[in-house]
């Protein structure tokens, strides 16, 4: 555990250190160049070796836009949670591109970088880390569930992948985070606290996001892009 993470506060909680960032960044670029090997079906060895390097490429950018994004942030909410530029879509587009198998991995690799943003100093047990950030993160891998729908699949497919996130971080809050509940939160809604604290920021990133992917224009060049994701 100490060449990983160090003990702060007399072992209260953890904190990552630079060997930790360091295997944590490395897992991340192995499941990208994995994402990458996941063969899609095709005939012949050099289509194959052009989907899979698309797919990784695709993969790849999209993680790094989230990861960029998610430093951008709209606006806070004075619960706590912050709002920012659509950067969960990202990794929604990659499950909805290449299913489910390809989304979680992408879910897991963003899940990795966020825990290198912010949670990796402050850790207190390993549930606790997996449930605010590798499992949390992961489930925006769903879409790839619905990646096969012929109509609103994107859509569908975001708003699941979002809630399933929100229930994930909510499951967190409740068994790890109820004694940080801020002095500003109604004392009658003390037992939703996790719920609302969480879906608050959440649900409000994912309403600007779907106005803005269902704008015309928008709509437009996500279309094209995913037809040069898919491409073979």
């Amino acid at each position: 555990m100490s060449f990983f993470f160090t003990a702060e506060d007399g072992g209260s909680y953890y904190s990552i250190t630079k060997a930790g960032i360091a295997v944590f960044i490395a897992i991340s670029v192995l499941l990208l160049i994995i994402t990458g090997l996941v063969r899609s079906k095709g005939s012949g060895k050099e289509k194959k070796t052009s989907i899979d390097s698309r797919k990784l490429a695709f993969t790849a950018v999209s993680v790094a836009l989230a990861f960029v994004l998610s430093f951008v942030r709209v606006f806070r909410l004075p619960w706590g949670g912050s709002v920012t530029l659509c950067s969960m879509l990202f990794v929604v587009l990659v499950g909805y591109w290449y299913g489910l198998k390809v989304g979680l991995i992408a879910g897991f690799v963003y899940g990795c970088l966020q825990f290198i943003q912010g949670g990796g100093s402050y850790v207190l047990d390993p549930l606790q880390a997996g449930l605010d950030y590798f499992f949390a993160f992961t489930a925006l891998g769903l879409s790839g569930c619905f990646c096969k729908m012929k109509k609103h699949a994107l859509t569908v497919g975001y708003i699941v992948a979002v809630l399933a996130r929100g229930a994930l971080h909510s499951l967190g809050g409740y068994l790890y985070w109820m004694d940080y509940m801020p002095d500003n939160f109604p004392p009658k809604l003390a037992a939703a606290y996790p719920v609302l604290y969480n879906y608050a920021y959440i649900l409000a990133e994912a309403a600007i996001t779907l106005i803005v992917i269902n704008f015309p224009l928008v709509k437009d060049a996500l279309n094209r892009i995913t037809q040069m994701a898919k491409k073979e």
